[in-house]
């Protein structure tokens, strides 16, 4: 673990990134090139304070999750990340989970993505990025470890997960997450992360046991969605999914219906930010 040159890297990945590659607004009066310490936290995820003691070479050693949540901040390639997770003493870059490198061309476009509410998530449902709306209209990514960290993993073990829809609405919900759930795992092979997340799904849940034991599949590329937000009510909304080249990881966007009240409910959601949102609701 080299702290000081941990430091030192992040400075410089963080003076070569202009706001307006990472979806954020310059302004006219910059005293530093690049992003400011408080813009790489708020991307991050993390306070403005830890992260000034990181470039300062002190403070705790980085955890995985914060490493690649600053890899994705400051749009590092992946000889860049290695070597992030290197000098702070830590193994190599899992290929797996929300500490997983997000594809650089996901987040190019999510960041472009500044009047529609997006955010990439893996084929196993756990939240890489979001853009502000996304997180206005689902609230932030939930703070969850292991299979937790997959919305499908607890929407079948975690009834407050369902809050976000209406009750009318999950059974659907229920074999919509089941059969692409099944593709993914298929295209994953002998990958043991989705095979232990479906053997422990159906001990632990009748209902998704059921529906697997249908052998129904059906990847989930679009869908109409009824949201609970806890300010503008039911939002009816258009869900897309763009994915990348090996499956693994999807743009997730939402868009109103034409001349439908959603229209104007996502222009709220700009001004109306998170701060509604009492706890973290998980993605869909």
């Amino acid at each position: 673990m080299n702290l000081s040159e941990l430091g030192a890297f992040l400075r410089t990945r963080r003076a070569r990134i202009t706001p307006a590659e990472v979806g954020l607004i310059g302004g006219s009066r910059r005293r530093v090139p690049g992003l400011r310490r408080e813009e790489v936290a708020q991307l991050a995820g993390t306070s403005v304070d830890y992260y000034i003691e990181l470039e300062r070479g002190r403070g705790a050693q980085p955890s995985e999750q914060i490493l690649a949540a600053l890899a994705r901040a400051l749009r590092l390639d992946g000889d860049e990340r290695e070597h992030l997770f290197r000098l702070a003493g830590r193994p190599e870059p899992v290929t797996h989970g929300t500490a997983v490198h997000v594809q650089p061309a996901m987040l190019a476009l999510l960041d472009r993505l500044d009047t529609t509410p997006a955010q990439i998530i893996t084929d196993l449902h756990e939240t890489l990025a979001q853009n502000r709306l996304a997180m206005a209209l689902l609230g932030p990514p939930a703070h969850a470890t292991g299979l937790a960290a997959s919305y499908v993993y607890r929407w079948f073990t975690d009834p407050g997960s369902r809050s976000i829809y209406p009750e009318a609405d999950h059974q659907h919900h229920s074999r919509v997450l089941v059969y692409d759930l099944r593709a993914a795992v298929a295209r994953r092979g002998t990958d043991a992360r989705s095979l232990d997340m479906v053997a422990r799904l159906r001990r632990a849940s009748r209902e998704f046991s059921e529906l697997w034991d249908t052998g129904d599949v059906a990847v989930r590329r679009g869908d109409r969605k009824r949201i609970n937000h806890p300010s503008l009510g039911l939002i009816d909304i258009h869900c897309q999914n763009l994915f990348s080249e090996d499956g693994r990881q999807r743009l997730q966007f939402f868009t109103a219906p034409a001349g439908g009240r959603a229209v104007e409910q996502l222009r709220l959601l700009a001004v109306i930010g998170v701060q509604d949102f009492s706890e973290a609701i998980a993605e869909v």
